[in-house]
């Protein structure tokens, strides 16, 4: 018996046409779309402040009219300026999990690093700088930049932090960031400004002076530069204005529904450590909670040098 295999298909496309006409819940072909809708929305504080703090879908993002790092006016008004601020505004913005993760994150660690900055006399702002370097994670780059400042091994030796195969202290919150301000504050001695010092501590002060030689300008927004410090700042920027306007940006994060540090204790060790697991279940915690407050102990020892003590940090009540 022969089959007509065109007539075969034939009724069989007839056929995909009706049930796809009189599928349940699918209205009529040709249905208008509602008079309202529209394929995103100008997000606007009261609007988002209504909707209990969620920003519509695909939102146009605004700027404000004035904006500033480190007290320095940044020039929206220049176009370039703009297109550069709204590419990472958008970027970040639209990058729902790895804000929402982020903000939640930061309540461990902005108190202290805000401390720190402000101690040291650093402009509060670079805070977002550690945001931009690291998310707040213990990252290492594929340079080998490590630690929420992405110190290099070179110079985080120069600055002060010891690297080594047991500790590095670019993992250390409180000596990282102190050693991160000293750059800074160098920097800006050097440099003037503080946008100039935050693209320093992207590419480098030497790199930074050599372009603006070359170039002939002194100003951070009228440099050509490669594509990674030419976004840098603007990264950063976005980063404050995602954090410090919630109403605008509409990423609302409860403090109840933030990650925290428990309260710890600290215990000064000046004398080796052969086995750091058992040397914590000795102490009334475990070797999670050891590396977890810890992570500047990079292997399960410890083996102080003559006359060095450290600072390890416990979950008070496990004594």
């Amino acid at each position: 018996m022969r089959f007509n295999f065109h007539l075969i298909f034939l009724y069989l496309a007839v056929g995909g046409l009706l049930v796809l006409q009189f599928w349940p819940g699918r209205g009529p072909v040709d249905s208008p779309l509602p008079e309202d809708y529209a394929p995103y929305a100008v997000a606007a504080g009261a609007e988002v402040a209504a909707s209990g703090g969620l920003r519509a879908p695909f939102a146009l993002l605004p700027l404000p009219e004035e904006l500033d790092f480190a007290g320095e006016r940044v020039p929206l008004e220049d176009l370039h300026v703009r297109e550069r601020m709204e590419r990472e505004l958008y970027v970040n913005a639209y990058w729902e999990s790895n804000l929402i993760l982020l903000k939640k994150r930061s309540a461990k660690y902005l108190p202290e690093i805000e401390r720190l900055l402000a101690a040291a006399g650093v402009p509060d702002d670079f805070k977002y700088v550690a945001i931009a370097e690291s998310a707040l994670l213990h990252v290492t780059s594929p340079a080998g930049a490590r630690g929420f400042w992405q110190f290099m091994p070179k110079t985080a030796k120069e600055y002060g932090l010891e690297v080594s195969s047991d500790v590095d202290e670019r993992y250390h919150l409180e000596k990282a960031t102190l050693a991160a301000a000293r750059y800074l504050k160098k920097a800006h001695a050097r440099f003037g400004t503080w946008a100039a010092v935050a693209a320093s501590y992207n590419m480098g002060q030497a790199g930074l002076a050599n372009r603006m030689q070359e170039q002939r300008v002194n100003t951070y927004f009228d440099l050509y530069l490669n594509d990674e410090t030419s976004r840098y700042l603007f990264r950063v920027l976005a980063f404050k204005l995602l954090f410090e306007q919630p109403e605008t940006y509409g990423y609302f994060v409860p403090e109840a529904e933030r990650y925290r540090y428990p309260e710890t204790r600290t215990l000064r060790v000046d004398t080796a450590i052969p086995d750091l697991a058992v040397w914590a279940q000795a102490q009334g915690s475990t070797y999670r909670d050891l590396k977890w407050l810890n992570p500047w102990l990079r292997s399960r020892k410890l083996a102080p040098a003559r006359g060095k003590t450290y600072e390890i940090k416990l979950p008070v009540g496990s004594a």
